[in-house]
């Protein structure tokens, strides 16, 4: 108790704002080997190390992405269904390792994401409480678009070079992010702009 106490004085000494992450936790749901096994169970991710822990039949056992070619959750923290795969991406020039990828949309031109979590300084100051920074840990995305033959590629985040991607349907997609005020930076935003490239 002394020793929980303790730590809770140091978090709050910190700044940081405590909250629960979605990799954080097990989630139900199953996976597909490379073998093409089927294991249902509770299912926990790790995409910065590309490992997944899965809990079946009260055992646990922890896979890499070389192992896993699918998996799916019920996400507890979102309410939400995901889906992630793991896809050979180049790394380093010439070599390439399976990656875990969360599919957020799929069409002709699919949509994927990998997040990682980030400290984030937020400025307090205030005529009531007083000034001082606090730090607050959230959720950055980083943005990827795989074609219909299966080449994935880094977006990040840019407007124009968004539009240089989608250059055969530049006109269009800029009329649509304009009249429809959206981001190329928010993942919300940019499913609809996947959503509706894929329908023009």
């Amino acid at each position: 108790m002394r020793n929980s106490f303790a730590f809770i004085l140091i978090f709050l000494s910190l700044g940081v704002t405590a909250q629960t992450f979605s990799y954080e936790l097990f989630h139900e749901g199953f996976m597909v080997t490379t073998e093409k096994d089927t294991i249902k169970g509770d299912l926990k991710y790790d995409l910065e190390a590309n490992l997944l822990t899965v809990i079946h039949n009260g055992r646990t056992k922890s896979f890499s992405s070389h192992k896993v070619f699918y998996f799916e959750i019920f996400d507890n923290i979102l309410n939400n269904y995901r889906q992630f795969y793991s896809v050979p991406y180049t790394v380093n020039i010439g070599y390439k390792i399976p990656v875990f990828f969360e599919l957020v949309y799929e069409g002709k031109l699919s949509l994927l994401t990998r997040e990682r979590i980030v400290a984030q300084t937020i400025n307090n100051s205030s005529a009531y409480w007083g000034g001082g920074n606090s730090t607050q840990l959230v959720i950055e995305y980083s943005f990827y678009f795989m074609d219909s033959e299966g080449v994935i590629t880094y977006f990040g985040g840019k407007k124009k070079e968004l539009l240089n991607f989608m250059n055969k349907k530049q006109v269009d997609i800029k009329k649509f992010i304009k009249d429809n005020k959206l981001d190329t930076d928010e993942l919300a935003d940019l499913v609809r702009i996947t959503a509706f490239y894929n329908s023009i």
